[in-house]
């Protein structure tokens, strides 16, 4: 087997002669349609991408293998021309041609291992690219059809593991063709020899494959269960603080005690079959070596072979050790390869929302019309959605930003029937639970185009978030972590406001933009977020009265309709239900009027 290669660096060739079979794929390239018929189809699809380097990968592995061969044959005439007869001078010459032949595919067991890291690396990177580039077309559609698990597994697992299975292209090929030309090289000393070692390659594969079977199915369930572990480590991760807050901390260890426990028996499984795996792939090769020496020793007693025909024949097998142990080992590699590449497949199946529409959206601002909740959001106003339920409110966010199933109308026209493109752009939905990626604060909170100073600023203000920026060292430039966990929760939420300001869409739709902040905050949100985005649709979800007062339209929903619609005052008189529903939430404001930022984090996540 090829070893296994150092962390690449980067994806490109630099050095001054060009590497054999072409240059790898680089950071800018397309990687190309994967082959998605299956987990064998997508690692051929993985070969033809790169045509010239696989071929050369095979050519040194064979040429490579069958000199190895060749030694033998050498030796043999060595013995019998020159040490047998005492010729120093044959020997000597024939002593001469094996160094330097030696010395040649020293050369190409370099080149040989260069082309296949080069395969190796080409296959990692282009799959690396496949993925992430289909990861970013599901956009929002990815949270609903795989987990976060599986995504981080194929990320840092299978993609390795596809990547060593492509090692099969080189010396595999090598490995075939070393065999059939070591058995035509018996059959010249003896054909009873050239049938045994014929023989001795299926013998192996019947006696390893069931093996390799069982393991495939132990490693797929291995694979499935650590998925779901890893989403637990990124939801525990996520959330500590929260269930510290709730005392949950330990129920939750427990399950993943539980989980673990059970992955590592899952893995003692995989581990059984493969250690196995690997005993006879050390252990048949050797035994075979060891038949084909006792039957050559038999011939050469019984003066049917020469001397030097038995040295042959022992250099034969012993380097046909190599090849007969790769093949069993390439089944295994071959096997956990296709089980990583059907798990990638899998991903690639996975299709974004449909982006069918052929009807052109408004052409200025328009009315957004709800009819399963009877919600309308009028153009260039600030309306509040306030429900008991929140999931009620976010059903209707969802329809209203065209996140699934909808009936909503954008002006005269249904929203599933405009271009998913033209929604995207016109349209935003900021959910206060959307992800933040790792990076410097003023490129996590870019909105697809770096923000200037000025723009930054006034974002920063209208989400009250200037505290946010100087408690960090560097200022915007700071280091912000993966998902903000290094920030509390209120500030996690100011962050996403700036974020969904900066992009300063025609439409926003922000998801209780201020649940996760203490009451004098929130004010403050409430009254800049209706500055800046004057004369912009803009529509919030709250049941905060503080929020509610600053809308120009507050729409009750009950049961997922409207109930009521009007200001925030006049619905406090008219409607008790909605007096209630605010009064409720005017308790919870009184007891968060002292709390920082900083210790909301479980009460953020709960609401």
């Amino acid at each position: 087997m090829e070893p296994p290669d150092p962390p690449p660096i980067r994806s490109t060739f630099t050095g001054g002669v060009e590497p054999i079979g072409g240059r790898m794929i680089d950071a800018y390239e397309e990687p190309g349609t994967p082959d998605t018929r299956g987990g064998w189809r997508y690692l051929w699809w993985l070969v033809l991408c790169q045509p010239g380097r696989a071929a050369a990968g095979a050519v040194l592995g064979s040429v490579w293998m069958v000199l190895l061969a060749a030694q033998p044959y050498l030796m043999a005439r060595a013995v019998d021309g020159g040490l047998v007869p005492g010729r120093l001078g044959v020997l000597a010459g024939w002593t001469g041609v094996m160094f330097v032949l030696g010395s040649v595919n020293a050369w190409l067991s370099i080149m040989r291992h260069r082309t296949m890291t080069r395969v190796r690396m080409d296959a990692n990177f282009r799959t690396v690219k496949v993925v992430m580039g289909h990861v970013v077309r599901l956009g929002a559609a990815l949270p609903r059809r795989a987990g976060a698990g599986e995504v981080v597994t194929i990320g840092v697992g299978d993609v390795q593991t596809i990547a060593q299975a492509l090692t099969v292209v080189g010396p595999g090929t090598g490995s075939a063709v070393v065999y059939v030309v070591v058995a035509g090289l018996l059959m010249a000393v003896s054909a009873p020899l050239a049938v045994v070692v014929l023989l001795g390659l299926p013998v192996i594969a019947l006696v390893t494959g069931p093996l390799t079977v069982r393991l495939q199915g132990a490693e797929s369930a291995y694979r499935e269960r650590q998925g779901v572990l890893t989403a637990r480590i990124g939801d525990l991760a996520g959330g500590l603080r929260v269930l510290n807050g709730l005392g949950g901390k330990g129920l939750f260890a427990d399950a993943f005690r539980k989980d673990s426990q059970r992955l590592r028996a899952q893995g003692y499984r995989v581990g059984a079959v493969a250690s196995w795996v690997q005993a006879l792939g050390v252990g048949l090769p050797t035994l075979f070596l060891a038949v084909v020496t006792w039957l050559a020793a038999r011939l050469a007693a019984e003066h049917s072979i020469s001397i030097g025909q038995l040295v042959s024949v022992y250099g034969y097998v012993a380097v046909l050790i190599g090849p007969v142990a790769f093949f069993v080992e390439a089944t295994y590699e071959m096997n956990r390869g296709v089980v990583a590449a059907r798990r990638v497949v899998r991903l690639l199946r996975l299709e974004p929302e449909p982006d069918e529409g052929t009807r052109p959206a408004p052409e200025g601002p328009a009315e957004l019309h709800d009819p399963a909740s009877g919600v309308r959001v009028v153009p260039g106003r600030l309306t509040a959605l306030a429900a008991a339920r929140p999931v009620e409110a976010a059903a209707v966010v969802d329809r209203l930003g065209r996140f699934g199933p909808t009936e909503a109308t954008w002006g005269a026209v249904r929203l599933d029937e405009v271009p998913l493109t033209d929604v995207r752009r016109r349209i935003l939905v900021a959910d206060n639970e959307a992800d933040l990626f790792a990076g410097p604060l003023r490129e996590v909170v870019a909105a697809g185009h770096p923000a200037g100073e000025a723009e930054l600023r006034r974002a920063l203000y209208a989400a009250a978030a200037e505290d946010v920026v100087r408690g960090l060292p560097d200022g915007p430039d700071s280091a912000v972590a993966g998902q903000g966990r290094s920030l509390s929760g209120g500030q996690r939420q100011r962050v996403r406001l700036v974020r969904a300001l900066l992009a300063d869409p025609e439409v926003l739709l922000a998801v209780e933009p201020t649940s996760a902040l203490d009451a004098h905050t929130e004010a403050a949100v409430a009254g800049r977020l209706q500055e800046a985005r004057v004369g912009r649709t803009t529509l919030v979800t709250s049941t905060s009265p503080l929020v509610l007062d600053r809308a120009d339209t507050v729409v009750f929903l009950v049961d997922g309709k409207v109930a009521a619609s009007g200001t925030h005052r006049r619905l406090l008189t008219a409607e008790p239900g909605y007096r209630a529903l605010v009064a409720r939430d005017t308790e919870q404001d009184s007891g968060r009027d002292s709390e920082q930022d900083s210790g909301r984090d479980a009460e953020g996540a709960v609401r």
